[in-house]
């Protein structure tokens, strides 16, 4: 694993990143490209260490439907069960003969009860079939609410709604070379003053000891009024730059990280919305431009955002344009 030996001493150091210094304590990358950090928690229960009103609302819309209807039947298979349990006997107007038959007709007269629709041509007829009848609707009305709740918190929980280019790309700008990423809206939400932040975490040597070391990186605009195209930011590689003494070589082998802190107002919601996620350094295109994300339509009357294009670019040469002290 390579590592940085020489530090440019002008980079500005970032104070608090809520990451470690010490190297031989973290594993692989610090924030994962979907934003969140990459952290394993031990020492409590599986239980306690999720919370699950958090995590129902933050997967996916195919995995949170498949919870709900799992639960449905789950439920509506154990009370079915103990329907069975109680006797059958104990229920009015069942028309089933065979076992699998009459079971098909418990196991609904318990969906019913759980959804409080109740036809009616079954009914409960003893004190324990009534009670346990009676716990069953109350659950359902519980669990109804519970899951109208986490439908509405999916449905109208803001979110930034921004895709970020696969890779970063170190560029040709102006006089010199930059570090670019590129991000776009990719809903028809309105996102305003929008601002950007960047720190890069790269493993040094001081001292003959390997640690790593956070820096803020400057950005060319950290802010705009509104992102309705596209955004690239560009972090030029200045003499405050903690890249600044780097080599194309030590891009492609320095063991380091790029965090890229995205906060946003959502005028629907009137509320702000926040996304992140990172690049290794390794991740970085040492020599590429970004291809154009937007053009005008045929009839020139409307700008096409062809989020197809996001990680679209062209390599160039950079070599001449590299600082090369050492």
């Amino acid at each position: 694993m390579a590592f940085l030996r020489r530090i440019n001493l002008k980079a500005k150091t970032a104070i608090d990143t809520g990451f470690g210094s010490n190297n031989s304590n973290y594993g692989g990358r610090f924030i994962n490209k979907d934003g969140m950090p990459n952290v394993e928690k031990i020492g409590v229960g599986f239980f306690e260490s999720i919370s699950w009103f958090h995590t129902m609302l933050s997967i996916s819309g195919f995995k949170f439907y498949s919870i709900i209807f799992l639960f449905y039947i789950t439920v509506n298979l154990f009370f079915a069960g103990m329907y069975l349990a109680i006797g059958v006997e104990h229920l009015g107007g069942l028309t089933a003969n065979t076992t699998l038959e009459k079971f098909g007709e418990v196991y609904f007269f318990s969906a019913q009860t759980f959804t409080t629709v109740g036809y009616g041509r079954i009914n409960p007829t003893g004190f324990a079939t009534s009670a346990m009848a009676a716990i069953e609707a109350l659950v359902g009305l519980l669990s109804f609410a519970l899951a109208t709740g986490l439908l509405y918190g999916r449905f109208s929980r803001p979110q930034a709604y921004i895709k970020f280019s696969e890779n970063a790309i170190l560029a040709p700008f102006k006089d010199g070379i930059a570090l670019m990423m590129r991000i776009v809206p990719f809903k028809n939400n309105n996102l305003t003053d929008v601002e950007a932040k960047l720190s890069a975490g790269i493993m040094l040597e001081e001292n003959g000891n390997i640690s790593n070391k956070f820096f803020l990186m400057d950005l060319e605009y950290s802010r705009v009024n509104s992102l309705t195209l596209s955004w690239t930011i560009v972090h030029p590689i200045t003499e405050d730059s903690p890249f600044y003494k780097f080599s194309l070589d030590d891009f492609k082998n320095i063991d380091g990280e790029i965090f890229v802190f995205i906060k946003a107002f959502d005028d629907m919601f009137s509320n702000t919305v926040v996304i992140r996620t990172s690049y290794k350094l390794s991740e970085i295109i040492t020599g590429a431009i970004f291809n154009p994300v937007y053009y005008r339509n045929k009839e020139n009357s409307k700008t096409i955002l062809d989020i197809n294009k996001l990680n679209s670019f062209d390599l160039v040469k950079i070599d001449h344009f590299i600082n090369k002290e050492k």
